[in-house]
């Protein structure tokens, strides 16, 4: 007999309330039960985030809370603006611990290992089943931190065998402010480290949609620790890269980024390395680390629902009907899909695969800060026993 009163594994909510702590209340609302394990959630980088803080802790007292600002959320009616998202896990099905790393620039192999290790403690002592191949992390980061291949490179080794995937914080392209929550707190120059055991099964997956053309690129004079790209091929960069579009330089805005990205290749794949903007100087700010010496190809966008629809049907050939996606999705995507006007057919997907997440500014997968990807966790529905 099925308990049609059953709590879920996985509840998601939304408010599109402009009041912190009205949006708040709805959330917990619809996602607060007596075995509620933890929540995750993304919000709109326009609401106060003091304020919001306060509502949230008031409205989840005790309970694990974690998540960031954005560039555009995925709620369940689809791409959003303005709102906060959230997804509450059920302990039957899940063990959720998480950490914060609070000193990107120092952050080190040594202090990846020894936050994963306390993550893991605090995992067994809590659950009798064997955490190995039941789980995986999640990464949510200031998106203007520049510290992004620093922490995950150290948090690759210290992970192994567990998959990752993550985002980068945004705050609706204005290129601000973005943090992270974690402990009751909006946190800036910060990540949090979520490590998250389940009983159900679960694939972390990555994919772009891009095709790489004959047209390179060198970087002939870089700033890496600002991720700026002064000189490509001898030149300055964004005038050789407008010139490569057959624009002038003044017309280079993120909607031409978007649709015309460069990448590096690392073994056999591609890693799309997006431009945040154009300076005065005519250096080109990117959202990925470039340094001396690089060779960027130039990439052709394919369509992105198909490249989608290939890969969520793979995936769900060996897993089985979703009951939940937790996705980041690179707001450069976002763009692009709204310069193409297919919106609405992009929403229609995500409400059909039940994804819920947000709009980066980068993805990361296993250890890599890559751009204009579609990156996250598709879980499974419960196997009836």
């Amino acid at each position: 007999m099925t308990d049609t009163n059953r709590i879920p594994p996985v509840i998601t909510a939304m408010s599109d309330a402009s009041d912190p702590y009205v949006a708040a209340s709805e959330l917990a609302q619809a996602l607060c039960h007596p075995e509620l394990e933890g929540v995750i959630f993304f919000c709109s980088a326009e609401y106060d985030l003091e304020h919001l803080a306060a509502a949230l802790n008031q409205s989840f007292a005790n309970t694990c809370l974690v998540g960031c600002t954005t560039a555009g959320e995925i709620t369940p009616r689809g791409y959003d603006r303005g709102t906060i998202v959230g997804l509450g896990f059920h302990r039957d099905s899940f063990t959720m611990e998480a950490s914060l790393i609070a000193d990107l620039d120092q952050f080190s192999l040594p202090e990846a290992q020894a936050q994963l290790d306390q993550l893991i403690r605090a995992l067994r002592q809590r659950t009798t089943d064997s955490l190995a191949g039941r789980c995986f992390a999640m990464t949510l980061l200031d998106g203007l931190s520049s510290q992004e291949e620093l922490v995950l490179v150290a948090l690759d080794s210290a992970l192994g065998s567990i998959p990752h995937f993550g985002g980068s914080a945004g705050d609706d392209i204005q290129l601000a402010g973005t943090h992270v929550f974690y402990q009751g707190a909006f946190h800036n120059e910060a990540a949090v480290l979520t490590l998250m055991h389940t009983v159900l099964d679960f694939e972390v997956f990555s994919t772009h949609h891009m095709q790489s053309l004959a047209t390179k690129l060198v970087v002939t004079q870089a700033d890496s620790d600002k991720r700026q790209v002064i000189e490509l091929n001898a030149e300055p960069a964004a005038q050789v890269y407008a010139r490569m579009l057959g624009i002038e330089p003044e017309e280079l805005n993120p909607k031409v980024f978007a649709l015309h990205p460069l990448a590096v290749k690392l073994g056999q794949e591609y890693y799309v390395r997006s431009i945040q903007k154009v300076n005065e100087d005519m250096s080109l700010t990117f959202y990925c680390a470039v340094g001396n010496g690089m060779v960027l190809t130039a990439m052709q966008p394919q369509p992105i629902l198909p490249d989608l629809e290939r890969r969520f049907a793979h995936i769900e050939a060996r897993i089985g009907e979703p009951m939940i996606t937790l996705g980041c999705d690179c707001f450069l995507r976002r763009l692009e899909t709204e310069h193409l006007g297919s919106l609405d057919e992009a929403s229609a997907f995500f409400r059909e695969h039940r994804v819920i997440g947000f709009n980066t500014y980068g993805e990361h997968f296993d250890g890599v800060h890559i751009n204009q990807t579609f990156t996250g966790v598709v879980i499974g529905k419960e196997t009836v026993r």
